[in-house]
């Protein structure tokens, strides 16, 4: 596909199909190639001026780092994705990149930091209904009040998480937010 879009001078089709190749490497957890395929496809989505694919890209390359350790750099991805989100008007892209942002300070133990992220991230999966973020933003939050010793507040997050993973049939999410209940109900004894 990919040479097809070239030799058709398709670049949106080209610089999709880089970023879709990137996913897949991705998921397959060759992050490394990964970043290969995504940093041409945001070479080509900056060339033709898409903003909206460029800051899923960037988006991307942050999640890709974050996955090496590379928590910092992960950020500076984030960081820059959530700008263009907010250039554009991509709400939904915004409170992703919000949820990631608060992932990475929660892990560098900037819990208060990482809460504040999710907060924003919430409101926002809240005023545009989207429920997956919402449900997600929720069990990220209820992590952090976890890493904070907050316990009964955490069981509460992670109980709302369960209710939206369970309203809209995502069983993965489903299984990490029983997981997370149950390890808070041990924490409390």
């Amino acid at each position: 596909m990919k040479s097809f879009a070239r030799e058709i001078s398709d670049r949106v089709g080209e610089g999709r199909c880089l970023g879709n190749m990137g996913r897949a490497h991705f998921d397959l957890g060759r992050v490394e190639q990964a970043i290969i395929f995504y940093e041409q496809a945001l070479e080509i989505f900056r060339q033709i001026g898409d903003r909206r694919q460029e800051g899923v890209v960037v988006g991307n390359l942050g999640n890709a780092y974050y996955d090496l350790g590379q928590v910092e750099r992960a950020i500076e991805f984030y960081e820059e994705a959530l700008a263009i989100a907010r250039e554009i008007g991509d709400y939904a892209g915004e409170g992703g990149h919000l949820s990631n942002l608060g992932n990475a300070y929660l892990f560098l133990g900037q819990i208060e930091r990482a809460i504040e992220l999710y907060e924003k991230a919430l409101a926002i999966a809240r005023q545009i209904g989207y429920r997956p973020q919402e449900g997600s933003t929720l069990g990220n939050l209820g992590a952090a009040y976890l890493a904070l010793g907050q316990f009964e507040w955490a069981v509460k997050l992670y109980e709302e998480a369960l209710v939206i993973v369970r309203e809209i049939g995502y069983r993965r999410g489903e299984g990490i937010d029983l997981g997370n209940l149950g390890r808070t109900y041990y924490a409390l004894g």
